[in-house]
């Protein structure tokens, strides 16, 4: 593989500007700049924030909760946990408690934690310390002097996300609470899904730099300055991107992917994802899958590229329409997002239009934020085009942010009618209205020239 070198203008600012500390009012310091180490807990932490001064109060009136419980332990961190603490947190203490109170609209969410170790300036410290019973006993005085009608905890079914508290200290926190005070327990799960799939102005003034970080990356990997055709495995490609992000301490989430489609490759209506690991050839179709976690939000991106041949100037013209129709593809799905929509009736709606159109697709789009695959509602599922129970039939609310993911597939005369599938993904937000790219779309192929 070649030494690298940064063509693209916009990747060569955004990798190496390394800002010291954002300017006054501003998340991050330029677009595409990336904050170092030490500047970047300001930026998380003023989030946090406002998050928990604004958002909060209003989903615990919404979800009909006025007090919420979360306690875990180091090596057992419920999910939810480094949503709610701020940098530079890394993991739960000992066992950690956290409580909010609704006190109602003029005093407010009261934010304590009953814990060894306090958080100022965000918690409250409600407990000076002693032996673990001590703890627990604590905790039952601060809720019993509160006197909550409804107190959730996270515990469910079928949330992931909501279901943090083990069964030990569920066990403890029964022991704790006197028959009154657990009566009143309740699951916290729609509380939990909606403080994850919320996002805020602040968020929203961050993520689309977030995301274009993690766009640039392909920009450059698909490109002569990274890729010898005949010499470079995709396996070069894929680690090639990771190191760019390792760099520059932007954690990936899941392994970068790289595949290839040409000629003789099988790629028909029973596959379900075309593409192989190999050594890259002139007149390949690439494919990548890429995903990064920056100031707690994390991106999820897919695009395609081609390899010129020799004598060709551009891409081929059928392949150029192979993605119009991918282009097309996520304009009937971005379209049928409405807000109060389940994800079912949004996947329903995109198949329908989709087939009435004869364009062959699958979608299996997901909710981003605090996590890759992140709560809300699930439009879709690679291995299911059909009904999804529960995640499937969450509503779409306005100001939540999506990975607008799936593939067409489309024949190609020059390929003797084999398929090609275009597979995209690109992190987008709804705002109620629309749907809103955070960084733009793919809407012209990556060439290797």
């Amino acid at each position: 593989m070649k030494q690298p070198f940064v063509a693209a203008a916009i990747f060569l600012f955004a990798f190496t500007t390394l800002a010291a500390e954002p300017e006054q009012g501003r998340l991050i310091a330029a677009p595409g700049a990336v904050l170092n180490e030490r500047a970047r807990p300001d930026a998380v932490n003023r989030m946090l924030k406002d998050r928990l001064d604004n958002l909060l109060p209003m989903l615990m009136r919404e979800s009909g909760i006025d007090m919420w419980i979360v306690i875990n332990r180091e090596y057992a961190e419920d999910p939810v946990y480094l949503t709610l603490v701020p940098e530079p947190v890394f993991a739960a203490r000992r066992t950690t408690m956290l409580v909010f109170h609704d006190r109602g609209a003029e005093k407010g969410v009261e934010r304590l934690t009953v814990s060894r170790y306090p958080m100022r300036g965000f918690y409250e410290a409600a407990w000076e310390g002693g032996d673990e019973a001590e703890q627990w006993k604590r905790l039952a005085a601060v809720i019993r002097e509160r006197n909550p009608k409804r107190i959730g905890i996270n515990v469910s079914r079928e949330w992931a996300f909501a279901d943090g508290l083990t069964h030990g200290l569920h066990e403890q926190l029964m022991e704790a609470l006197d028959t009154t005070l657990r009566a009143r327990v309740v699951s916290a799960e729609n509380l939990v899904v909606r403080w994850m799939e919320q996002r805020t102005a602040l968020e929203l003034e961050a993520y689309p730099s977030i995301v274009a970080l993690a766009r640039s990356a392909v920009t450059e990997a698909f490109s002569e300055k990274v890729i010898t055709p005949g010499v470079t495995t995709t396996d070069d490609v894929a680690w090639y991107i990771r190191q760019r992000y390792a760099d520059l301490g932007l954690p990936i989430w899941f392994m970068p992917y790289v595949n290839i489609q040409r000629p003789g490759l099988k790629c028909d209506a029973t596959t379900d994802f075309c593409g192989e690991s190999g050594t890259i050839q002139r007149g390949d179709v690439l494919h990548t899958d890429v995903g990064i976690t920056y100031l707690r939000l994390n991106t999820d991106t897919q695009e395609m590229g081609y390899v010129l041949k020799l004598g060709e100037s551009e891409v081929p013209e059928s392949l150029q329409k192979a993605l119009a129709i991918g282009n097309r593809w996520q304009d009937i799905l971005t379209s049928s997002f409405v807000a109060g929509r389940s994800g079912n009736e949004i996947l329903a709606a995109t198949r329908s239009t989709s087939q009435r159109e004869s364009i062959v697709s699958s979608t299996y789009t997901h909710p981003l934020g605090f996590h890759g695959h992140a709560a809300g509602p699930t439009i879709g599922m690679w291995d299911n085009q059909g009904f999804t129970p529960v995640q499937g039939d969450w509503k779409l609310r306005p100001n939540t942010a999506y990975a607008i993911e799936g593939n067409v597939k489309v024949a190609i005369p020059e390929w003797n009618g084999q398929l090609v599938q275009i597979k995209l993904e690109q992190s987008a937000l709804f705002d109620g209205r629309r749907v809103i790219y955070l960084a733009g779309r793919q809407t012209k192929w990556h060439v290797v020239r």
